[in-house]
């Protein structure tokens, strides 16, 4: 049996409700309708499926799914890949290997030397849970909350100093929810990250409310706005690197073009954080 069927039928039934028929091309069904997203039935003609096996995969009662109807679900409901692979996640077997979840993460030894050679950059390494296992020194002139062994999703909702230099803070914290989201999907047995997302949605609505969309996309190529109290706007986009050694760890850099303000900015930060005193 797969590792939970509630939420794989809560996330095609989520994709589903966020299209038309006319977003796929299709003729509407006749006969009321009583919400304006596919019918189960439009969206089992589209992947080529029998309506009752659709409405037992959305009700978790299909224990076994091809590999076939998968990516014919996917395309059906215009997944993108980190969508397509959050369906794949949600749908594979419980026997897969659990996780350890009480060993101290540490940071990749390969993904430490890129953020060396990358010290002109603010860049920092997230692991599970969204744990901050690294951070260079413009990083933290940056966003002065992330720091090793902090969190990134309790930085993004319970610092204030996010909110108050990211601009863009919606775009972010959202994404940061849809980035567990993506991690629940292929970790369902993690307790720490389950106790995470329970902390999130308990303490803040914007949090419950990304949740229950069940979007799930990650951070790559994302642009990113920061007002700094010294050198004012930063404008970023954020590039990823993951190793194949250590899946579930992420290099994350902002990136500015060569001769924007933002990058000519970057070196008198650099030499002002030094002095920088702690706290903000």
């Amino acid at each position: 049996m797969p590792a939970d069927r509630t939420q794989l039928g809560a996330f095609l039934r989520s994709r589903r409700d966020s299209l038309t028929p006319a977003d796929v091309g299709l003729r509407a069904f006749p006969g009321p309708r009583r919400v304006p997203g596919l019918r189960k039935e439009e969206l089992a003609v589209l992947a080529g499926v029998s309506p009752d096996y659709y409405s037992r995969l959305e009700q978790g009662r299909q224990a076994n799914i091809s590999r076939g109807v998968l990516d014919s679900l996917a395309t059906a409901l215009r997944l993108d890949d980190v969508e397509r692979a959050h369906l794949f996640a949600l749908a594979a077997p419980s026997n897969r290997p659990k996780p350890s979840t009480a060993a101290v993460q540490q940071a990749d030894p390969g993904l430490l030397r890129l953020m060396t050679v990358l010290d002109h950059m603010p860049a920092l390494v997230l692991g599970r849970r969204g744990d901050v296992l690294a951070t260079n020194t413009l990083l933290t002139s940056v966003l002065t909350g992330l720091r090793p062994s902090s969190s990134f999703p309790r930085f993004m909702f319970f610092d204030p100093l996010a909110r108050e230099r990211i601009v863009n803070w919606e775009h972010f914290a959202a994404a940061s929810v849809a980035a567990l989201r993506g991690e629940l999907g292929r970790h369902p047995d993690d307790r720490r990250l389950v106790a995470l997302i329970d902390e999130l949605c308990s303490q803040d609505a914007d949090a419950a409310r990304w949740w229950a969309d069940h979007r799930v996309q990650d951070y790559a190529s994302a642009a990113k706005r920061i007002l700094h109290p010294i050198v004012g706007d930063l404008s970023f986009d954020i590039e990823t690197v993951t190793p194949p050694r250590a899946s579930d760890q992420v290099l994350v850099v902002y990136t500015a073009q060569p001769d924007s303000e933002t990058a000519q900015k970057l070196p008198f930060l650099a030499s002002w954080s030094v002095r920088e005193p702690a706290g903000r």
